[in-house]
């Protein structure tokens, strides 16, 4: 069953002179304009397109991509405030409605909130509420496991560091001692599970996976090759000493120069690290 407000395959089944119509099963025949259609369209292609409502509420396909659909949260800049409300740019010529009734507070043009987006059952029509919270269901079940890579979306500071939106779905806390860069409200983010805590709370981390470990690997190699082949720091030193030195945390050094000792590259002693000579 395809819905309005989402990416999906069609195929052409008729061509006009304003553009063409898909096959969008349960919803009938949709039009795509000319404008939004590829120059080498035609009948029998298969074509990805976001289904949206146009001007008189009507289904229409686009091959524009908006910045999110339906079920997701996303990051978006006030364009207009009418009388029914704030519209936001979401990537389509027609700007998307934040209620007033869903402003989790008054909201002012050029300005970017984090909202969330969802089909009004009253009128059929693609929506968005900036009150995230009653959207996020931290009860609900979940099958996220520890070092699984995840979509994040920062969301607010705490005193312990960062809330984060989890794949559009739950809550989740990055520390501010794991977190070595600028992070910035809405911003996306790639990560990765930390733990699930007994009390169903997630810890996440910016950190994790082969390839965020080979990359802290070659900074540390890059580091003792201009240092002639030592520095002074091993699995003892504070997390602030490496965190100046190689800008990541200690959790993450640790591992890192574990991975290197056993390929035999360096060594560890009291001292500090070195490179083993080839």
């Amino acid at each position: 069953m395809l819905n309005i407000g989402t990416t999906v395959e069609l195929e052409i089944i008729k061509s006009v002179d304003f553009g063409f119509y898909l096959d969008a099963h349960n919803l009938g025949e949709i039009l795509l304009p000319s404008k939004k259609a590829p120059q080498d369209a035609k009948v029998g292609d298969t074509i990805y397109v976001f289904l949206y409502l146009d001007s008189e509420d009507r289904p229409i396909a686009t091959t524009q991509k908006p910045k999110a659909q339906i079920g997701e949260f996303a990051y978006l800049k006030a364009v207009a405030r009418t009388r029914v409300g704030a519209f936001l740019d979401w990537g389509l010529d027609k700007d998307i409605l934040v209620p007033f009734a869903e402003q989790h507070r008054p909201m002012d043009v050029d300005k970017s909130y984090l909202v969330y987006l969802y089909i009004d059952k009253n009128d059929g029509r693609i929506v968005a509420s900036s009150k995230i919270d009653k959207y996020i269901d931290d009860d609900s079940p979940h099958d996220f496991t520890p070092q699984q890579q995840v979509n994040l979306i920062i969301a607010n500071s705490t005193d312990l560091g960062f809330k984060a939106i989890i794949n559009n779905s739950h809550w989740g806390v990055l520390y501010k001692n794991d977190v070595f860069q600028k992070l910035s409200f809405g911003q996306s983010k790639k990560g990765f599970i930390k733990r699930i805590r007994d009390d169903g709370k997630i810890d996440l981390s910016l950190q994790g996976g082969k390839e965020t470990r080979d990359k802290y690997s070659k900074i540390i190699l890059n580091y003792l090759e201009k240092k002639n082949g030592f520095a002074p720091v091993h699995d003892k030193t504070s997390p602030e000493i490496i965190s100046d030195t190689f800008g990541m945390s200690k959790g993450a050094f640790k591992k890192a120069i574990g991975g290197l000792y056993k390929q035999r590259i360096i060594t560890i002693s009291k001292d500090g690290i070195r490179l083993l000579e080839k």
